[in-house]
């Protein structure tokens, strides 16, 4: 018998899931992203998916639930897990070469 065991994604809230532009209220979260729950719901399928976030974990659940995509998520987390990936649309690759970070200047 093969035991399978689903691999872990870690998926950021803002501007991956919603329509974050940068404009960061503590009390409010943006609008969830057209096809985010179609998104959701195919990575759940093969994955257990987290959500990575720094904001309340509270208001992030209570979002999730209000826009029908809690089934889709396993928990809700500010701690950098072991994942196969992470999701994020504030993401540098690394590719071994330093001389990248001279972008930021």
């Amino acid at each position: 018998m093969v035991l399978y065991m689903k691999k872990t994604i870690l998926l950021d809230l803002d501007g991956v899931l919603n329509n974050y532009t940068g404009d960061y209220s503590p009390v409010e979260l943006p609008y969830v992203r057209i096809g985010a729950k179609d998104f959701l719901q195919t990575l759940s399928e093969e994955f257990i998916v987290k959500i990575f976030t720094t904001r309340n974990r509270l208001m992030v659940s209570k979002w999730l639930i209000e826009n029908n995509l809690d089934k889709f998520v396993s928990d809700v987390t500010n701690v950098k897990e072991p994942a196969w990936i992470h999701v994020d649309d504030r993401c540098l690759k690394f590719t071994k070469n330093y001389n990248i970070f001279s972008c930021f200047t």
